[in-house]
């Protein structure tokens, strides 16, 4: 490779402070702040209960962020997590979790929130859109498709060519997008003060004692004779960190941040930081306005938020002005699936460039355009996050894959522990606060919540794991082809 060609294939540090933090927020604010509510508080019964899981998985994100900060900061590459592993355990547990990545859970995600994106508008629409394109029988399970996945399939390729424009203008676009999202929560959340009618803190002082908790399996419901404290407040957990997921999504960006000894540890806490205090107040708006009873009866196919905006200007549905504000929320809830899909797009297409640089993936995902983007790693994550829409498959890929995704982020938080030992002069721009005891107390809440999942849900741990280890074969395959001694020999 020539010179020219050298500095031409390299990524650029376009994303400024604000496009950061645009990148975790956009990422983070997806769904699960206006539908967990009713799932938690089947888990724990309790208003306060359910409040103080948002926050101690803010708490639990916020001590990992801290330890990310530090970490992203003083290697600012792209895909940062996987690096953090390749150069604290080696290049085996850094291939599994760039394999996760890119085949399972962040394509994955992106097939879903696309198809919630088509189910929104479909809904908006009275379900008008939603036709039978083809169906079938596959070894005896039904398959179809229909107008909905296409739907899906047609909004991934256009934030897929959207992705493919310069660093800069994807991140101008997770501004646009993450502001609509941050009004979104908002307008839900004052609004049950300001527009809503009946309201009471008294909601505060209730338990839920006959919600129908539609798909809450026993073990972790509240009131049922196999239920313990524990159990529950752990389902709770789960449920809120899923919430939260996406802290780290900058660290796969890290290597287009502009001064990322500052803005780095800036975008990372403070993000986090302000997810909390936005999370905790929509659900105070939600608890002000339903009962505990009322939130676990929501049924599993609508939203708490949803719920609540219906209560807007009276609640008369035919009205003028409740249509509007329901109309608004649909809009946002549309938009803001859109903005978790492109931010996941963006920090994604970095891992498979980030492997094949290390010789650990096909050698084409070290493309760079001429705008400075892995190509083909955007093109690749837009096919196959197209396949899996199109497959009907990505809500149980993903909801098997949560468990290996705590072991990874335990694994990369684990890792400030080896670089402070193994490099203790290396150039630290931030350094964790509240090392050693933070990232301890990370890891040991981390522990107690994967045992926890162990024991109430055995059988989506275990496959998650196989999915994962399910990349071997392919990591043994590529080195028996030398590949790594083309990067580092």
């Amino acid at each position: 490779m020539n010179p020219e060609q050298s500095e031409r294939q390299t990524l650029i540090r376009g994303l400024g402070l604000i496009a950061a933090i645009s990148v975790i927020i956009g990422n983070v604010i997806g769904t699960g702040v206006f539908l967990k509510a009713r799932v938690m508080t089947c888990n724990v019964g309790d208003p306060t209960w359910v409040i103080l899981a948002w926050v101690a998985a803010g708490l639990l994100s916020l001590a990992g962020a801290l330890t990310y900060a530090e970490l992203t900061a003083m290697k600012p590459e792209a895909a940062g997590p996987y690096v953090f592993l390749r150069d604290s355990y080696g290049r085996l547990s850094s291939f599994l979790f760039g394999w996760m990545q890119m085949f399972i859970a962040r394509t994955g995600a992106q097939a879903s929130v696309a198809v919630v994106f088509a189910i929104a508008v479909n809904d908006y629409l009275g379900g008008a859109l939603k036709q039978t394109l083809f169906a079938t029988n596959i070894a005896g399970y039904p398959y179809e498709v229909t107008t909905l996945q296409i739907i899906a399939v047609v909004v991934i390729i256009i934030f897929t060519t959207l992705n493919c424009l310069s660093v800069r203008m994807s991140g101008q676009i997770a501004t646009t997008l993450t502001g609509v999202k941050i009004a979104l929560v908002l307008f839900v959340a004052l609004g049950a003060f300001l527009f809503a009618t009946g309201g009471s803190f008294g909601n505060f002082s209730l338990m839920d004692t006959s919600g129908t908790c539609e798909g809450v399996a026993s073990a972790v419901r509240f009131g049922s004779s196999e239920y313990t404290f524990l159990a529950g407040f752990g389902a709770a957990m789960l449920a809120a960190l899923w919430g939260y997921d996406g802290w780290d999504n900058l660290s796969f960006v890290a290597g287009e941040v502009k001064d990322p000894g500052r803005n780095i540890p800036l975008a990372i806490i403070g993000s986090v930081v302000l997810i909390i205090v936005v999370y905790v107040g929509a659900h105070v708006a939600y608890f002000y306005i339903l009962d505990p009873t009322a939130i676990a009866s929501v049924s599993k196919d609508s939203s708490v938020a949803m719920v609540v905006v219906s209560k807007f200007f009276g609640g008369d549905i035919l009205s003028l002005a409740t249509g509007v504000a329901v109309a608004i929320f649909t809009v946002g809830l549309m938009l803001s699936s859109l903005g978790t899909l492109h931010t996941s797009i963006l920090s994604a297409s970095r891992i498979p460039y980030a492997m094949a640089q290390d010789g650990m993936m096909l050698k084409t995902f070290e493309k760079v355009s001429v705008n400075s983007v892995p190509i083909n790693g955007v093109l690749f994550q837009g096919v196959w996050a197209s396949i899996l829409a199109l497959s009907g498959s990505f809500d149980t890929l993903t909801d098997y894959v949560i468990f290996g995704s705590w072991i990874f982020y335990a694994l990369i938080t684990s890792s400030i522990f080896v670089f402070r030992r193994k490099y203790p002069d290396a150039a630290r721009p931030y350094k964790a606060w509240g090392y050693p005891v933070v990232p301890i107390v990370f890891l040991l809440v981390a522990g107690w919540l994967l045992v926890n999942t162990m024991m109430t849900a055995p059988q989506s741990s275990f496959i998650g794991i196989g999915l994962i280890l399910l990349g071997l074969p392919i990591y043994y395959f590529l080195n028996s082809k030398g590949g790594s001694d083309d990067k580092n020999g």
